[in-house]
């Protein structure tokens, strides 16, 4: 059956913005926007954060996942069978939260980053639980969170980059309808996940700052 031009952009905005990418993209992003608030960053310093966060939050946890696809102990990348998400879950899982011990110990990056990433792998491990009964949305959680960390940085450093904020919710609104379009959740699902990466992430910088 052909496809219609939506179905196929919102199969690529899926792809593009697979969970395990996003925060890749999202330390490529604060790397930079750091490097606007403190004295400029070696490159070597750019290059070990993003290739770190890539190995712990998307290359292995991915690659688990790629050899349980061969194995055919899952169906497909998306996960949609409920029972298949338990493992790979836990291997994402483990990878963030060492992705967190590498950004506190290795990196020694700002708190609101290593919130940013503990929020993180918890809302992660909400996801993980409640995919069990219910099919929330990953990719949502992911990008919600990306947004909740780009407040957070904001608001460690006192910023209003409403351009930033808004290209952010703007993008945040194109995945959510390509999740729609794409027939892979209903509007709670897609809504309930978005708000949980938001306030997974945000939250906790939140209440550290200002407690």
């Amino acid at each position: 059956m052909k496809r219609s031009l939506p179905d196929i952009l919102s199969r690529i905005i899926s792809v593009l913005f697979y969970p395990l990418f996003v925060p890749t993209y999202g330390m490529a992003l604060f790397c930079y926007a750091l490097s606007l608030r403190v004295p400029p960053l070696p490159g070597i310093y750019w290059t070990v954060a993003i290739v770190g966060t890539f190995v712990f939050t998307c290359f292995i946890p991915l690659s688990l996942i790629l050899y349980m696809l061969y194995r055919r102990q899952v169906k497909d990348l998306d996960l949609s069978d409920p029972e298949e998400r338990r493992a790979p879950y836990r291997y994402s899982v483990c990878g963030f939260a060492a992705w967190s011990l590498f950004i506190a110990r290795i990196m020694k990056m700002p708190s609101c980053m290593l919130w940013t990433a503990i929020g993180a792998t918890v809302v992660l491990f909400i996801v993980a639980l409640i995919n069990r009964r219910w099919k929330i949305s990953a990719h949502s959680a992911g990008i919600g969170g990306l947004v909740g960390g780009l407040m957070s940085f904001c608001l460690f450093y006192s910023l209003l980059p409403t351009a930033l904020i808004m290209s952010a919710f703007a993008l945040s609104l194109l995945i959510l309808y390509a999740r729609l379009q794409a027939n892979a959740h209903t509007p709670l699902q897609v809504v309930a996940g978005y708000l949980l990466g938001i306030a997974g992430t945000f939250l906790p910088n939140l209440l550290v700052n200002y407690a």
